[in-house]
């Protein structure tokens, strides 16, 4: 990890402004909108903003899952751009491969290091975004120096291989042990016939993690994780990836504005269509926990539309002034990931120590996460645009 002192050439600010926004909407879990529709239950306004603030049970979507697939995708559209340069830069490819190598493992452990914090000893655990994008980018780099056809062949491998793995995974028969699970039988997200191979903790990646998970020192044994998350989604997660690294070349080397952003409609379009077509046939459903491949291409289709928006707002409009907010965050997303995982309770705190303890009642018992998480946003904001002032930008 390192901080420079000025970004890399050729940034584009719609890509930043889309960054930010993710980000911004990673960061805005500390408004707490659960707690204001829960002491508000008659207002559908606030369970509307409390639905997209929070991950669907099982199957389907809402605005919250789109932050992590939105990352990963433009970790891939940012690649072709880092490979151009650091390849201006005369650099090698040993020291190209080196440094992916490095970039990866640092995303590793310090998704193990942010989920380890204020726990008893190392949990190791490799489902949460910057661990699953670490897995995943050394062959999102091998994928950068070959052709789009090439790149469109291995999404369709990683995608069909994932998909037969769940399939061909035996489901639970009549003397399965679901206290192992943590799920009932009856879970009303289960799905029937086909498309249950890939319900909750009873797939082929929750039985690789009840393997692979349990090689490391653990206070108990691993039996399941609560949300169905698993390690092996770094792979469709890697198809994400693929989707972005795509749309990066097409950005990079687009001669036209208004055709790019036709063509981001355009694959947006086939992406939904078939996830849709599979969601249906249920030949897969579109589950986010495990990311299936009909979660790849949906999310994926979402994430051309966001950032097809962005491109037309921010770079064909001219509208960069108003989406400055973003941009600061957007520019130094690793800064802001770690600011939302560490400090947010010493900001909270200190307002109370040298404020007052009851700050955040200001508006009432309804709206106090309102109060305090704008007051943790804005403390966070402060930071990452002093850090923009003074050009300290955090690169791994």
């Amino acid at each position: 990890m390192a901080v420079v002192n000025n970004p890399i050439t050729q940034r584009v600010s719609s890509v930043d402004a889309y960054r930010g926004f993710v980000m911004l909407l990673m960061m805005a879990e500390v408004l707490e909108f659960g707690h204001v529709a829960e002491a508000i239950p008659d207002s559908s306004f606030w369970a509307f903003l409390h639905f997209h603030q929070s991950h669907v049970p099982w199957v389907g979507c809402s605005l919250h899952d789109l932050i992590q697939p939105s990352f990963t995708f433009l970790v891939g559209v940012a690649l072709p751009y880092s490979i151009a340069s650091r390849s201006a830069r005369s650099q090698s490819h040993t020291s190209l491969w080196l440094h992916t190598l490095r970039r990866a493992l640092i995303l590793i452990l310090l998704g193990i290091f942010l989920r380890s914090m204020y726990r008893g000893q190392t949990n190791f655990t490799f489902e949460d975004t910057l661990t699953q994008i670490g897995l995943g980018y050394p062959f999102l780099f091998a994928l950068g120096f070959r052709s789009e056809r090439t790149s469109w062949i291995a999404l369709g491998i990683v995608l069909i291989g994932y998909w037969a793995l769940f399939a061909l995974y035996p489901l639970p028969g009549p003397d399965f042990d679901w206290s192992q699970t943590g799920v009932a039988a009856d879970w009303e997200h289960h799905r029937t016939g086909f498309a249950a191979h890939w319900n909750k903790n009873t797939n082929a990646a929750w039985a690789f993690d009840r393997w692979f998970l349990n090689l490391f020192p653990r206070e108990k044994p691993f039996l399941f994780n609560g949300g169905g998350y698993a390690t092996l989604s770094f792979i469709p997660t890697l198809g994400t990836m693929i989707l972005g690294l795509q749309a990066g070349r097409w950005l990079k080397n687009s001669q036209s504005a208004s055709w790019l952003v036709r063509r981001f409609l355009i694959a947006a379009a086939g992406l939904f269509v078939t996830a849709l077509f599979l969601q249906f046939t249920t030949l897969v459903p579109i589950v986010k926990r495990i990311w299936t491949p009909s979660w790849t291409l949906f999310s994926g289709g979402w994430c051309f539309v966001l950032l097809a928006l962005f491109y037309f707002l921010v770079d064909m409009q001219q509208r960069k002034k108003i989406f400055f907010p973003l941009i600061v965050v957007g520019m130094n997303s690793i800064a802001a990931y770690v600011l939302a995982h560490t400090v947010v309770g010493f900001i909270d705190s200190s307002f109370r120590t040298n404020i007052s303890q009851q700050y955040d009642l200001i508006l009432g018992d309804p709206y106090k996460t309102l109060v305090s998480g704008l007051v943790i946003l804005a403390v966070q904001w402060l930071v990452l645009y002093w850090m923009y002032q003074k050009k300290l930008f955090i690169r791994i």
